[in-house]
């Protein structure tokens, strides 16, 4: 039986992350394989799941083919998603509304990109009072130029591990 007070959040699972021309994600797949795996784990305890969906510029205009999330995660009938135009999933958004509505106090975060949405909703929502768990393996970024995709991701594992959030692997998550 799930914890009622616990929602799984995905963050910018979209296609857009999958369609940037010579650009792929730290271990894209393996990223993809464990948010999958987290999804599958939520929906079967009952888990509230909630999509969170960037909504802005050229590759994440409302409507176009990378904006949609990706079909590997589509969202069900009763799943909420919840559009944002800033990098905060909180900001703007009804995030904060729909979590107190259902009287949730835990988030279990994973997607996409570690260094700007995770991180700033990872630290918005220890601002707010959430107990949340980063999953540690199950978000992802690209190389900057200066710094490769799995630097970046490891650089915030260890920045907002243990002051913002939890870590875990995803294979330790339960729902």
């Amino acid at each position: 039986m799930a914890d009622p007070h616990t929602a799984l959040i995905l963050i910018d699972v979209q296609e857009a992350m999958f369609s940037y021309p010579g650009m792929k994600l730290y271990d894209e797949e393996g990223v993809m394989e464990r948010i999958v795996s987290l999804l599958d784990r939520a929906r079967r305890s009952g888990t509230t799941v909630i999509y969170i969906q960037h909504t802005e510029d050229e590759e994440y205009t409302k409507g176009t083919p990378t904006w949609q999330i990706s079909s590997k995660v589509t969202p069900l009938p009763g799943e909420k998603i919840i559009e944002k135009p800033t990098w905060d999933a909180f900001h703007l958004t009804s995030l904060q509304e729909e979590l107190q509505q259902q009287g949730i106090t835990h988030l279990i975060i994973a997607g996409m990109q570690s260094e700007f949405c995770l991180d700033s909703t990872c630290r918005r929502a220890f601002s707010l009072g959430y107990s949340t768990i980063l999953v540690e393996d199950a978000h992802s970024t690209f190389d900057n130029g200066r710094l490769t995709g799995e630097e970046i991701v490891r650089h915030h594992n260890g920045i907002l591990g243990g002051r913002f959030v939890t870590l875990k692997p995803a294979s330790e998550v339960i729902f």
